[in-house]
C-alpha cells in the first residue's frame, strides 16, 4: 500500500490526508497552457510544482494518471466573456493562422518543460479535439435548467441556480456587485454568470468555429477543462491543480458547471501554486522583466539550476526571482554535482539506499510537499562525515526521483571525459609526481580552460567535466 500523503486543499482550506477514489490510484487534472505566447518562468514554476506532486505520489507508491489540457481556442483576453480570442488575436499579429500559432507555442511549451525535466502527462487533451464533448456538456446543463441565452452573444451559465457557487474561492454573492470581479456583458443576469458557448460574430468569420445546436460558435474557456477532465478521469476525480490566479474565476466556474451537469462532486482536492515575482514586481514585458527559459540559458545558466531554485521555495509561497538568487542556485547545483562525482568515484559507481534516511525524507515530501526542507536534508546527507560514499549516492539518487534534478545522469555525463583530456590529466599527474609543479599546474589550467576539473585523491586523481 502507498504511504500516507497530506496536502493543503483549497476547497477545505486546510491540510487534508489524501483518500483516493480507487485505492492506490490517483487521477490528476493539471490546468495546462493557453498556447498563444511563449512560456515564461512563472509558468515553469507552476509545472515544476505539478511535476513534484506527481513524482512524490509515485515515490510514495501511488499509481498516478495525469491529464493536462492544451487550450488552443476559447480563452478570451479578459474574464468578462468579451473581447478577442487570445490565439486568434496573436495569429493576426504574427500573420499566421490560429492553428499555426497554437502549434508554434505548444512546441515551445513542451521543449521548455523537457529542459527542466518535467514528466510528460499520461494524457494530453487539446481543446480543439474535444468540441463534441464540450457541446454535449453544455446540452446537459441546458437540459438541467442551468443556462440562458444572450442574443448575438452566447449561452450562459446561471450562477443564481447554485446555492454553493463560489465555495472554492469563498465568494460572497450578496456583496458582489457588477464590475467587482469581472465586467458585465449586456444581458448577463449576475456578474458571476459565465459563457458556456459563444456565438461567432455576424460581421466576420472566425478561423476556429463549429456548428452547434445553438448556432455557429466556439466553446467558453471554462467548459473546456470540465469536458476534458471528466472524459478522461470520470465525473469525480481525485486532484485538480493550477495557479492561484485560477481560483476565483476559472476553477470556481469549472466546479459550478461540472457539478450542475453530473450532480456529483467534481474534484476532491484542489492544489494551487503561487506566483513568481521578479525582484518584488509582477512580470511584465513593458517592465523588461518577462523572462523565458531562453533568457536563463543565454546568460550561461543550466536549465536545471532554475529547477533547483524553484525547489528552494514552498509551492504555497511567492517566489521572488532575481539574477542573484539564480546565480546562487546555479552555484549550489554545480557544487552538488561535483560532490556527487567524487562520491561516485570513491564508491566505484556503487549505490546503496539507507532505508532509515528515506523514512525521514518521507516526512518532508509527504506532508504538503516541503521541498525547501527536502533540499536541506539532501545537503545534510551530502555533507555527513558518517555516511559511506555509496550510501550517500544511493540515498540521494532515491530523493532525486522526486526532486528531478537528473543527478545520476549529470554524474555520468561529467565522467564521460574525452581521450585527449584524459591524456592531458595523466601527463599532468606524472609531472606532479616528478616534482615539476609549474609544468603540472600549466596543464591543469589548460584542462580547466577546456571545461574540465582535476581533483587529486591521495595516490590518484579524478578528472571530470564542469557543469555547463
Amino acid at each position: 500500500m502507498p504511504k500516507d500523503f497530506f496536502i493543503y486543499n483549497t476547497l477545505s482550506k486546510h491540510i487534508d490526508k489524501l483518500v483516493t477514489i480507487k485505492p492506490g490510484r490517483v487521477g490528476i487534472y493539471a490546468c495546462g497552457p493557453t498556447v498563444y505566447d511563449y512560456a515564461h518562468i512563472g509558468h515553469l514554476r507552476t509545472y515544476v510544482n505539478n511535476d513534484v506532486l506527481r513524482r512524490t505520489l509515485e515515490w510514495l507508491g501511488y499509481n498516478v494518471y495525469q491529464v493536462m489540457n492544451i487550450t488552443d481556442v476559447g480563452h478570451l483576453v479578459t474574464d468578462a466573456d468579451s473581447g478577442d480570442d487570445k490565439v486568434e488575436k496573436k495569429a493576426r499579429k504574427e500573420g499566421l493562422t490560429a492553428w499555426q500559432i497554437a502549434e508554434k507555442y505548444t512546441h515551445h511549451f513542451w521543449s521548455s518543460l523537457d529542459a527542466v525535466n518535467i514528466k510528460r502527462p499520461n494524457k494530453v487533451a487539446k481543446a480543439t479535439d474535444h468540441i463534441k464533448e464540450m457541446i454535449g456538456l453544455v446540452k446537459e446543463l441546458e437540459d438541467n435548467g442551468y443556462t440562458y441565452t444572450i442574443e448575438n452573444d452566447g449561452i450562459y451559465f446561471d450562477t443564481s441556480k447554485l446555492k454553493d457557487y463560489g465555495k472554492l474561492a469563498t465568494i460572497d454573492l450578496k456583496q458582489l456587485k457588477a464590475g467587482a470581479r469581472v465586467e458585465m456583458v449586456a444581458g448577463k443576469r449576475q456578474p458571476t454568470d459565465f459563457a458556456l458557448w459563444k456565438f461567432s460574430p455576424k460581421d466576420k468569420k472566425r478561423q476556429m468555429e463549429w456548428d452547434s445546436p445553438w448556432g455557429v460558435g466556439f466553446p467558453g474557456w471554462h467548459i473546456e477543462c470540465s469536458a476534458m477532465s471528466m472524459k478522461y478521469l470520470g465525473p469525480t476525480f481525485d486532484i485538480h491543480t493550477g495557479g492561484v490566479d485560477h481560483i476565483n474565476v476559472h476553477h470556481t466556474n469549472e466546479i459550478a458547471q461540472s457539478e450542475s451537469a453530473t450532480g456529483q462532486p467534481f474534484a476532491h482536492y484542489w492544489i494551487h501554486f503561487e506566483h513568481v515575482l521578479v525582484e518584488g514586481q509582477k512580470m511584465s514585458k513593458s517592465k523588461g522583466n518577462f523572462y523565458r527559459l531562453e533568457d536563463i540559458v543565454s546568460k550561461g545558466y543550466h536549465p536545471l539550476a532554475l529547477r533547483y531554485l524553484f525547489l528552494t521555495s514552498h509551492y504555497r509561497q511567492t517566489l521572488d526571482f532575481s539574477w542573484q538568487s539564480l546565480a546562487a542556485a546555479a552555484k549550489a547545483y554545480r557544487h552538488l554535482i561535483e560532490e556527487l562525482v567524487l562520491f561516485y568515484y570513491l564508491a566505484t559507481g556503487q549505490a546503496k539506499l539507507d532505508v532509515k534516511l528515506k523514512d525521514e525524507a518521507v516526512g518532508y515530501f509527504s506532508h504538503d510537499l516541503k521541498m525547501p526542507e527536502a533540499i536541506s536534508f539532501l545537503w545534510r546527507i551530502v555533507k555527513s562525515e558518517k555516511l559511506a560514499p555509496e550510501v550517500k549516492l544511493g540515498t540521494v539518487f532515491d530523493l532525486d526521483e522526486v526532486l528531478g534534478l537528473k543527478l545520476e545522469a549529470q554524474i555520468k555525463q561529467a565522467l564521460a571525459v574525452p581521450k585527449e583530456i584524459q591524456q592531458l590529466a595523466q601527463k599532468r599527474w606524472l609531472l606532479k609526481k616528478e616534482g615539476k609543479y609549474d609544468r603540472a599546474d600549466s596543464l591543469r589550467l589548460k584542462v580547466k580552460a577546456r571545461g574540465y576539473i582535476i581533483k587529486d585523491q591521495n595516490a590518484n586523481y579524478l578528472v571530470f567535466k564542469k557543469l555547463d
